[in-house]
């Protein structure tokens, strides 16, 4: 963090086959130790699958699924006076997109043992339908910022 100036967000590069930012983000948010070309095969298989199995255009599917997952509040934890408040705020969309995407790909490496395209297929279409892990993480955070709506006024 710098002390001038403010730091530009970047975006990464749409990805070639689908032309899609959302999709790059994907793929970047899947890579495991640098390994680029092995994301891009999980996720394009993925899309695939989706395809085959929602009979619709994956891209449309996979923004649904994020849709359905983002998450619009959450809670920080605040140091008032010795006590920790958990304080509910406000998630920015692309923290909340960040958040969904990590979601899924976490919820989806936790399923039973096959290929991750073939877990990851799974959890976006549960999260279609709004059921899976990655949608139930979502419903927990916004019920954890429900309950701690008392302390809303410590936001900062």
């Amino acid at each position: 963090m710098p002390r001038r100036g403010i730091v530009k967000k970047r975006k990464p590069q749409a990805d070639p086959f689908y032309n899609s930012t959302l999709i790059a983000k994907f793929v970047n948010l899947t890579m495991k130790r640098g390994k680029k070309s092995t994301a891009e095969r999980v996720i394009y298989n993925t899309m695939a699958i989706v395809k085959d199995k929602a009979k619709e255009d994956p891209l449309k599917a996979m923004e649904k699924a994020i849709e359905n997952v983002r998450p619009l509040l959450e809670t920080k934890s605040r140091r008032v006076g010795g006590a920790t408040y958990q304080v509910p705020i406000e998630v920015s969309t692309a923290r909340s997109t960040s958040l969904g995407i990590r979601w899924l790909i976490k919820y989806a490496s936790e399923r039973g043992g096959r290929t991750m395209e073939e877990k990851l297929s799974a959890e976006i279409l549960d999260a279609l339908t709004n059921k899976g892990g990655a949608v139930k993480k979502r419903e927990d955070t916004h019920k954890m910022a429900e309950s701690n709506r008392a302390f809303a006024h410590y936001k900062w």
